[in-house]
């Protein structure tokens, strides 16, 4: 199978796990469901953390049951970085809706040649419209060049998840750019 094939299987996957993961959390009755299209001041934070600790405790669980033939990495966002970020967004003067901003507490990575990162982008939208993607972008600043796709499955009661696709050429100048901007919390 072919990079763009097994990219293509990992954005299903990752989809699917995201709608079975969020199925058997927020499903079952449990747990309350709130719609994440609110802002933070409308969100309590233990709902926030509550999802990340279960996350973190069962992700192993549904990725090994998955049907993923390409070598990726991943993370559950830490507390600290989740703190970090509520910090931020609540001080801001506008209030942006919760899955907006937090919309990476599992986050996917995957290495490609350049060519086939350009493939994946002129096929993105047929598999966003497919798959039911919330949608992706390509963020291209100083330091950081990385495709970025998201899954929530339609559904504002369930935590978005991201898959960054990065350029082989581009690891270290991103590497570097997150360990710059985005642990400074640490």
């Amino acid at each position: 199978m072919d990079n763009i094939s097994q990219t293509q299987q990992l954005v299903s996957e990752i989809n699917r796990l995201h709608a079975d993961f969020s199925r058997d959390y927020f499903e079952t009755g449990k747990i309350a469901k709130l719609n994440l299209s609110r802002t933070i001041r409308q969100i309590p934070v233990a709902h926030i953390y509550q999802y990340r600790l279960t996350l973190h405790e069962s992700i192993n669980d549904y990725l090994m049951a998955a049907d993923i033939d390409i070598r990726y990495f991943y993370r559950v966002k830490t507390r600290e970085s989740i703190d970090d970020m509520i910090e931020r967004f609540s001080h801001c003067e506008d209030q942006y809706p919760v899955n907006n901003w937090l919309n990476d507490i599992f986050g996917a990575r995957i290495v490609l040649a350049p060519d086939d990162v350009n493939t994946v982008m002129e096929r993105l939208d047929d598999w966003q419209d497919a798959l039911g993607l919330k949608n992706w972008y390509l963020r291209d600043k100083p330091g950081y060049r990385g495709l970025h796709v998201y899954f929530k499955n339609k559904n504002n009661f369930y935590f978005p998840w991201e898959l960054q696709i990065w350029d082989a050429a581009d690891v270290r100048s991103n590497i570097e750019n997150h360990e710059k901007f985005k642990r400074h919390f640490m």
